[in-house]
């Protein structure tokens, strides 16, 4: 699904370019699950792998929006086409204690929370990135799009969410 992880000359970062199809977060995972045991950390699988699948979600749902021709955002089926001016990448970096999840889409809209509302059938990706990560936010790139990241603490579980409003920063 994905065009395989970049070979960087830091084993502690790695990346990879996902093809924008559903299959793509199902490829997020499975390249999660590969880096993190790779450096000896498949114990933050869940997490990691949790929060992967939300941020890979939403950059689809939400850089698709840029497709021209598609305004709902649809996103192509296996076999449709393939849009290769529309990367989104997933990346990891392993900074021991840290372990960072960043996924980069061609949209220049950050992220929002919204209100849970529990009879929708979306709306609360973010509310989980919160729950499962120490901490998570975005920043725009030069010329167009951002990166989303979550924090992850490798010695241990998240911590667990302070009661003044979320944790989430935008620097």
């Amino acid at each position: 699904m994905g065009a395989g992880p970049a070979l960087t000359a830091d084993p502690d970062v790695v990346t990879c370019t996902l093809i924008p199809r559903y299959e793509a977060v199902k490829a997020a995972r499975d390249f999660t699950r590969s880096s993190l045991q790779r450096w000896g950390l498949a114990d933050l699988f869940d997490d990691v792998a949790l929060v992967a699948s939300e941020l890979v979600t939403n950059a689809l749902r939400h850089a698709l929006h840029l497709r021209a021709g598609d305004p709902e955002g649809r996103i192509p089926r296996q076999g449709q086409s393939d849009s290769p001016d529309l990367p989104i990448r997933i990346s990891l970096v392993h900074r021991s204690p840290q372990v960072v999840c960043a996924v980069s889409d061609p949209s220049s809209t950050g992220p929002v929370a919204r209100d849970a509302d529990y009879i929708a059938e979306s709306g609360r990706g973010l509310h989980l990135v919160d729950s499962f990560s120490h901490s998570w936010g975005w920043h725009p790139l030069a010329g167009a799009g951002k990166v989303v990241w979550a924090l992850f603490d490798s010695h241990g579980a998240a911590a667990p969410a302070d009661s003044g409003g979320g944790r989430h920063r935008r620097a």
